[in-house]
């Protein structure tokens, strides 16, 4: 008789030998001592797992000529002896039609099925159907099947075997019985694998066993394939050919897991080097570039599973849902766990993320070696970087020092909220102190890619101490509430030069909130400029008076911040006739800030003010960019003397180094 390969060899002829799909053997068995018997089945699940057999099985069951319960037959499962059992197994049963779909997939093909299954069975109980890859059929070809899956004669059975299950018209699904099929255990593929090494003869160690349970990747047939390549070309001892691990990965193309465990213990060591010597040798010695990618990626993902599942460095805890998720060996589920204990769960995403990016560009890249050696640097450079939040950990939140000019931080600030001195009515109103903090840009006091001879990693102390200046897009929030919290007595320090835009919220004083601090670099000749000006009188038609009135009643009204923006920072000019107000707006921008509405506003505030007689005449003009806006006073009992008054935002002022200058009063004005 020709050889036979081990998988059809060792093909099982029972329900019992059926390793891994117990759910769909017990429900086929309890549905055939039942009599609940469907005209139609769809075996759905990954290559080489038994949805075949099991259909084979089933029909040897359903034909067989002894009855459930006989002594022959004292259970469902088929007696093997009978003519119909035979006839089955061997392939040559009249009754029972193996039909490849990928091949007959027409319309024509599956009239001519529909048609010959009208004609009852030339012999069995059953005329049975196994249709191999289904999804390979057509639309077309399943419409025409679509009536007599609905209504069939008693005698037909459709068993449908595909591994896209989802490629098959709903409408033929939903008139079968769908089993979805599992992918077998290693523990599973190990065990057959063992028994079938007994059986032919085979000495095998337990880690090349383990190896091919492994190459298998759950498919029992793909496992007992590598096998009996395996034995065809392992060496013979005593008569007796004898597999071991080094051979099969000569014969996989593989390499071991140890050159993975290799180079992450390099990545840990920050030994690019070593890295790429490795890598070279793994490649001079013939082994694909993708391959090892694809290797490498399923060895980082053991890793990372490894290190969210706990498993220790001498495989402690790798039983339960551990050894689940890990479809590995004893061996190598010790050496993930290793490995996994060298980095945080971060950075094993981190390291995964971009070996697989590195495996999807060797598919269509050129130079394969170079982009694979370019991934296997990009683990070493992940581990020089710091985190965020270590090198923010480095300042101070507030309180005790300030950075010095070297070192520029930014931080927005939530406060609490400030006693008031008289009581709010309703929900206590929200209180936010947000800064955007404008730096300068500033080389890095150290880094970890330069002056690295030595290849290893910094040293983290030396990095503490060392001065970082930081460049911030948008600054997080931070509360302070405790950091800001001063004495209401705190006398007030003098006002520094820099920007700040203040808004009041309720009648008291104290409750203001801090819509945005913009804290720039300082100008100490401007400093002390607020104190001086308060000191200067003025008249009621000057033009800082009718500049306050006009600014004042703009942020009293509602949406027109950025009008009295504007307005602030123009020079105001009063003649005998008119009052010239000269803006830093474009001709285009003017009209489109300083609306008609805001205009009105104005117009009408300088009424009330006495100065209803002049004129306002808004001129645009963009000043120099390097003129620095001076910054204006403080106005004795004006809504922003009032709100420098409070310690909260003197505390902010000393804290940022900050200037108020505009302030909006949100209050009520009933």
């Amino acid at each position: 008789m020709a050889y036979q390969v081990l998988a059809r060899k060792y093909r099982p002829q029972r329900f019992a030998d059926v390793a891994g799909q117990d759910h769909v053997t017990v429900t086929l068995m309890n549905a055939l001592t039942q009599g609940r018997i469907a005209h139609g089945y769809i075996f759905s699940g990954h290559r080489g797992i038994g949805k075949t057999t099991i259909a084979r099985i089933l029909a040897m069951a359903l034909n067989c000529r002894n009855a459930i319960g006989s002594a022959v037959r004292p259970t469902a499962e088929p007696c093997e002896v009978c003519e119909s059992c035979t006839e089955i197994r061997a392939g040559n049963a009249v009754d029972v039609i193996e039909i490849d779909a990928a091949t007959n997939r027409g319309i024509d093909e599956i009239r001519e099925l529909r048609d010959a299954a009208r004609y009852r069975p030339a012999r069995d109980k059953y005329k049975i159907y196994i249709l191999d890859e289904a999804h390979q059929i057509t639309d077309a070809a399943f419409n025409a099947l679509l009536k007599t899956l609905e209504e069939p004669p008693d005698h037909i059975v459709f068993m449908m075997a595909t591994t896209q299950p989802e490629d098959i018209p709903q409408t033929v699904r939903s008139r079968c019985q769908h089993f979805s099929f599992h992918a077998v255990k290693l523990v599973d593929i190990l065990g057959e694998l063992r028994g079938i090494a007994e059986r032919e003869g085979v000495d095998a160690d337990e880690s090349a066993l383990s190896l091919l349970a492994e190459a298998g990747d759950g498919s029992m047939r793909d496992a007992l394939s590598i096998m009996d390549q395996a034995i065809a070309s392992a060496p013979v001892e005593d008569g007796r050919p004898r597999l071991d691990a080094g051979q099969i990965r000569q014969l996989m193309g593989t390499v071991p897991n140890a050159v993975f465990e290799r180079i992450l213990e390099a990545v840990d060591g920050n030994r690019s080097a070593e890295v790429i010597t490795v890598a070279n040798q793994l490649l001079d010695a013939g082994n694909s570039p993708a391959q090892l990618a694809r290797q490498f990626v399923r060895y980082l993902r053991n890793a990372v599973i490894a290190k969210i599942a706990g498993i220790g460095v001498d495989g402690a805890g790798a039983d339960g849902v551990a050894g689940e998720l890990l479809q590995i060996s004893a061996d190598e589920q010790r050496r993930a766990g290793r490995s996994a204990a060298l980095f945080s769960e971060e950075e094993l995403t981190r390291f995964l993320q971009v070996m697989l990016r590195t495996f999807d560009e060797l598919g269509y890249r050129q130079e394969q070696r170079f982009h694979f050696e370019l991934g296997l640097l990009k683990l070493v450079h992940l581990r020089r970087l710091l985190p965020i939040e270590e090198v923010l950990s480095q300042f101070p939140v507030g309180g005790g020092s300030r950075p010095g000019p070297g070192v520029a931080t930014a931080r927005t600030v939530s406060t609490a909220s400030a006693p008031s001195r008289s009581p709010v009515s309703g929900a206590a109103t929200a209180r936010v102190l947000e800064t955007s903090a404008t730096v300068a840009s500033a080389r890095p006091a150290f880094s970890p890619f330069e002056k690295d001879q030595s290849r290893n990693r910094f040293d983290e102390k030396a990095v503490a101490a060392a001065p970082i200046a930081i460049v911030p897009v948008a600054a997080p929030v931070v509360p302070i509430a405790a950091a800001m919290s001063v004495p209401a007595a705190e006398a007030r320090p003098a006002p520094v030069a820099t920007r700040a835009e203040m808004v009041l919220t309720d009648d008291s004083i104290g409750d203001v909130v801090v819509k945005r601090i913009e804290a720039a670099a300082e100008r100490p000749e401007t400093a002390g400029s607020a104190s001086s000006s308060d000191m200067q009188p003025t008249s009621l038609h000057s033009g800082e008076e009718l500049q306050r009135v006009a600014v004042d009643a703009l942020l009293v009204a509602k949406n027109q911040a950025t009008p009295a923006d504007a307005l602030a920072d123009a020079e105001w000019t009063v003649t005998e006739n008119e009052i010239r107000v000269q803006t830093e707006l474009s001709k285009t921008m003017l009209p489109m800030v300083i609306n008609a509405e805001a205009e009105k506003l104005v117009k009408s505030a300088l009424r009330d003010a006495g100065a209803g007689a002049l004129k306002l005449v808004l001129l645009p003009g963009v000043k120099s960019a390097d003129s620095a806006k001076k910054p204006r006073a403080a106005k004795s009992g004006s809504v922003q003397a009032k709100a420098l008054e409070h310690p909260i935002v003197q505390r902010a002022q000393t804290l940022f180094n900050a200037e108020v200058r505009n302030v909006i009063d949100l209050r009520d004005n009933d």
